[in-house]
Parts: structure tokens; C-alpha cells; sequence
């Protein structure tokens, strides 16, 4: 198995760090424009194989020829944000970024799976796509795993419970308007409206929605990496080892949920083909109406794509 990572900045840098404590891979790559970057970061983890016990072999390099015949392709290339910006601020750059690397990447790589971790994350994973030219079920974008884990994770904080025993689903795109949802959420099969207010659950489900920009507002020159990069290696650990995991991810839908020509968060099963299948479940109407309204704010960036020229 070999993976490679393309943008070593943080999540990147985290995400090949992952990989290689886990021994998910017999070699990772990490490629970046920045001479000597990626070079010193991949040396760095490989000293640190020793000390944890894996063999995998990380190498840095600025150019794709290592790259050639990874099995999976990760990219977490691009900008990040810094506080007072919204993820579509992103769009212009990212967009001209994650496209050149896709293109270089499949170039070498023609039966990689994708997983696209930069934003605007539903519109960097259209391009991914259409830069790859590959079947939906192998360019897949990370951010519902996100969004969910941060959903769980101030759910723990609230009722003090193990993060563990907390279920839950986070649907549409990666922004302010992503759709949790309280019916689908459960404590060890309990209903979250069993445990806490109505009040209590909108207050989570707001926090979720600004779940990231809280993380940049702290840090101030940049944004959240610890999760992003962990919810990356889930998702590729799903694919390599064929677990079949029912996972929220970002996926080009054509008729699923009602929605057509656009990328948005919806569950899947992630297995050794990719995505295995698309999970339908039903949605109230209010549910759908946010979930339509999401995948909108998707829509509307990427139509955006050709007035910028990227397409």
C-alpha cells in the first residue's frame, strides 16, 4: 500500500504522521511546493520509526515522479483560513491549487482513490473530480467525519459521557450551513432529546456549524489540524482495510437525496472499492429543506468555477 499526501503544511504533515504511526501504508509520500519542506518533515517522522514501531518509509520530494502508483491520494493543499474569513473566501486560490495537484497526481496515479481534505471542501472535492476524470465512488471529500466528530464531541462535553457511546450524523456541505441531525443522534442508542433540552441540542448544533471558525479565531494564523488530518486517515483506513465503515462524506450526488450535479455530505459506506454505496435515509421535510439550502451554497460556488477560469 502506498499513500501519498500532497501539501505538507499542518493537516498534511499530521495526516502522513497518521498514516505511519498506524502502518497503513509500506510507504508515504509527501510532496509540496516548498523546497526542503517536505523533505525535512518526512525525515523528521521517519526518525521517529524507531521510537513507535512501524516500518513504513515516508519520503518528501517537490515533484510527483515518487508519487507514481500510490494507492491513495490525499490532498490538504491550499490555503487556510485566518479569522474574519469564511471558507468560500478560499475559493479562487484553492480551486487553481487543488486542481494542478489532482492533475499531476492522476497523471502517475490513474487507479487512486481521492480524498479531497482542502476548502472549500465541497467545491475543492467538484474539482478533484472533474480535474481527475475518475468514477464518483473514488474522489470522496472529507468533512461530514469532521463535522460529525466535533457534533460528538460537544455532545460528550455537555452530558460528560464517553465520546465513545455517541452516534451521529452531519449532513450537506462543510460550512455554516451544514445540516446535523438531532433525530439520527444517540447516547448509546438513547435519544439525544431524551437526555437534553431542545435548547440545549440547537445551542450544540450551532456550535458545530461554527465549529472550525472557533478553532481559527483561538489559533489566529491558521486553522484546525489535529481533527481534520485524523478524520482523513479514518476515512483511508476504511478504504484499505475494506471495514465498510458507514461514514458522512462528501460525494458527487446525481439524484440521491434529491440533489443532482453537486457535492455534498451524505452517509456512505467506505470500503475497498471507495464508495460502496450511498446510504438513503429519510429526511423530514424541514431536514430536506436544510439539506437543499446546503447543497445550494455548494451549487452556488461552483458555478462560480468558470467565471474564475478554472474550468
Amino acid at each position: 500500500m502506498k499513500i501519498t499526501v500532497i501539501g505538507a503544511g499542518n493537516v498534511g504533515a499530521t495526516t502522513a504522521q497518521r498514516i505511519a504511526y498506524q502502518e497503513l501504508a509500506q510507504e508515504v509520500v509527501l510532496v509540496d511546493v516548498a523546497e526542503g519542506i517536505p523533505q525535512g518533515k518526512a525525515l523528521d517522522m521517519y526518525e521517529t520509526m524507531p521510537v513507535v514501531g512501524s516500518d513504513t518509509r515516508l519520503i518528501g520530494t517537490n515533484t510527483y515522479e515518487e508519487t507514481a502508483n500510490s494507492d491513495i491520494v490525499i490532498i490538504t493543499a491550499g490555503l487556510a483560513r485566518k479569522p474574519g474569513m469564511s471558507r468560500d473566501d478560499l475559493l479562487a486560490t484553492n480551486a487553481k491549487i487543488v486542481k494542478s495537484c489532482a492533475e499531476q497526481a492522476v497523471a502517475v496515479s490513474p487507479n487512486a482513490f481521492f480524498i479531497i481534505v482542502s476548502n472549500p471542501l465541497d467545491v475543492m472535492t467538484y474539482v478533484a473530480l472533474k480535474a481527475t476524470g475518475l468514477p464518483k465512488n473514488k474522489v470522496i471529500g472529507m468533512a461530514g467525519v469532521l463535522d460529525a466528530a466535533r457534533y460528538r464531541a460537544f455532545i460528550s462535553m455537555e452530558l460528560n459521557v464517553s465520546v465513545e457511546d455517541i452516534n451521529a450524523f452531519v449532513l450537506g456541505g462543510h460550512g455554516d450551513s451544514m445540516v446535523p441531525l438531532p433525530r439520527f443522534t444517540t447516547v448509546a442508542g438513547i435519544p439525544i432529546s431524551e437526555l437534553m433540552s431542545q435548547e440545549r441540542i440547537d445551542a450544540i448544533v450551532h456550535r458545530t456549524r461554527n465549529g472550525g471558525i472557533e478553532i481559527v479565531n483561538h489559533l489566529k494564523t491558521g486553522s484546525a489540524y489535529y481533527a481534520p488530518s485524523a478524520s482523513a486517515v479514518l476515512m483511508a483506513e476504511s478504504i484499505i482495510k475494506n471495514k465498510n465503515r458507514i461514514l458522512p462524506c462528501a460525494i458527487m450526488l446525481e439524484g440521491e437525496y434529491k440533489l443532482n450535479n453537486v457535492v455534498c455530505g451524505v452517509p456512505v459506506k467506505l470500503g475497498k472499492n471507495g464508495v460502496e454505496q450511498v446510504i438513503q435515509i429519510s429526511l423530514s421535510d424541514s431536514e430536506q429543506a436544510e439539506l437543499n439550502a446546503s447543497a445550494a451554497d455548494v451549487s452556488e460556488n461552483i458555478a462560480k468555477l468558470t467565471a474564475l477560469g478554472i474550468f
